[in-house]
């Protein structure tokens, strides 16, 4: 028994849970900053416990206090009611810093690979998930975590600091884009009044690609989607942010099944001039951060190219869409 079975009884005892009920601490994959374990205790309750890197460790800006964003998913989750880790305690940051929650049921999509008739079904069932995730709102735009700085009273303030938080550490970790920094940050800001339509916080997860939806199933084998998992990128803005990831490297406008889910459940969904601009925006931020991220985390040659060989084209595109009517 080394650190892992340490940090987990103290955080089993920081969230009243008895830490000498501790049975197994196994590694959980899939996390690209924190460190993240399986808790099991003697009763057959499953935890999942998040610990930050170190603070030492390169990364990029947004990423600081990523477990604060993450509990206020979890928070916003229980609100509307959508299958979700629930927080059960997080540490402080001049203690020991950790996110300890509820173990989700099912496995990855990636890993459960649901069957080619059941996948309409899982999406109309996810699309609807994420309507009532978007009814959640709050204060501000922008990050809960501060990382960035205090919520801003209005979305474009709080998306622009966001890009160009980003194309800040692209600048300073030398990061290999298609374009130039200083002119993906001009087409960025002068796309920027699309982004005024939107007057409401509300709460967007951000990273919903396949690996972060898990699939459990009944009892008579139906598939269900059993939880949204690793919101520690949650922000709060338009919810046509969740869109890129749901549609990673794609376009959500071709996935019907969700998109009907969606709107069943009062989402909305409108595709007009302004709204594709918007969803140029955000799919440029997350391929900023994708291009960006490959640097800091050393993560290789072989991975960067691949990396670099499939989203720096879908930048270029969201770019060159970006600079439509606003």
């Amino acid at each position: 028994m080394g650190d892992s079975w340490v940090r987990a009884r103290h955080a089993l005892a920081a969230a009243g849970l008895p830490p000498g009920a501790l049975t197994g601490v196994r590694p959980l994959a899939g996390g690209t900053c924190s460190t993240v374990e399986e808790l099991v205790l003697a009763d057959g309750g499953r935890y999942v416990l998040k610990i930050p890197p170190a603070p030492a460790t390169p990364g990029l800006r947004y990423e600081r206090r990523l477990l604060v964003s993450e509990a206020a998913f979890c928070a916003g989750a229980a609100e509307a009611g959508v299958p979700a880790p629930r927080a059960v305690s997080v540490g402080d940051d001049d203690g020991a810093p950790h996110l300890l929650m509820t173990a989700c049921p099912g496995e990855p999509w990636t890993e459960a690979v649901p069957a080619d008739g059941e996948r309409a079904d899982l999406r109309r069932e996810l699309g609807r998930q994420v309507a009532r995730l978007h009814r959640v709102t709050g204060p501000g735009f922008g990050y809960p975590s501060g990382a960035l700085g205090p919520l801003a009273p209005d979305w474009r303030t709080a998306f622009t600091a966001m890009a160009d938080a980003v194309l800040a550490d692209a600048r300073h970790y030398g990061a290999r884009l298609p374009r130039p920094v200083d002119e993906v940050a001009g087409a960025i800001r002068a796309a920027g009044p699309a982004l005024d339509e939107v007057t409401v916080p509300a709460l967007v997860h951000f990273d919903l690609w396949p690996g972060n939806i898990l699939v459990t199933r009944s009892a008579a084998g139906r598939a269900r989607v059993g939880g949204l998992v690793d919101g520690e990128r949650m922000f709060r803005d338009d919810p046509l942010a969740d869109f890129v990831s749901l549609a990673l490297l794609g376009d959500i406008r071709e996935d019907e099944a969700f998109l009907a889910g969606y709107r069943e459940a009062g989402g909305r969904a409108g595709f007009d001039a302004r709204a594709r601009v918007r969803l140029a925006l955000y799919r440029a931020y997350l391929y900023l951060i994708m291009l960006t991220e490959t640097v800091p985390r050393a993560s290789g040659d072989d991975h960067e190219r691949r990396v670099r060989t499939t989203v720096a084209p879908e930048l270029e595109a969201a770019l060159d869409e970006m600079a439509g009517p606003c």
